[in-house]
């Protein structure tokens, strides 16, 4: 199966996931630190796990509250994450280059 489209988004949620990559995130942690909205964040979370980068499981929590589902990278997920980022990385920077270059 052929990795998705990295948007953005898509950018920075793994990047999220990359700083500490053998932890388990749930969505709501992972929205208030990507600053995405639930209706542009957890497409993307179910997208890269039907890839299977990201795996899931459900947490239960204290009475009342209900169980939580959790993500985080897989060993594949995670090489997608650092070739993604280090590419965005080189991209960013020839722009740069590029940029100053003109204003010479």
């Amino acid at each position: 199966m052929k990795a998705p489209r990295i948007s953005p988004q898509t950018l920075r949620v793994l990047e999220h996931f990359a700083e500490r990559p053998s932890t388990w995130r749930y969505g709501y942690e992972l929205s208030r630190e990507t600053a995405l909205k639930s209706g542009t964040l957890y497409p993307i979370l179910m997208r890269l796990a039907k890839y299977s980068l990201l795996e899931t499981k459900w947490v239960a929590t204290h009475d009342g509250v209900p169980p939580r589902h959790t993500y985080r990278l897989t060993p594949s997920g995670l090489a997608l994450a650092r070739t993604s980022l280090a590419q965005s990385r080189s991209l960013r920077k020839s722009r740069k280059l590029a940029l100053s270059g003109r204003e010479a």
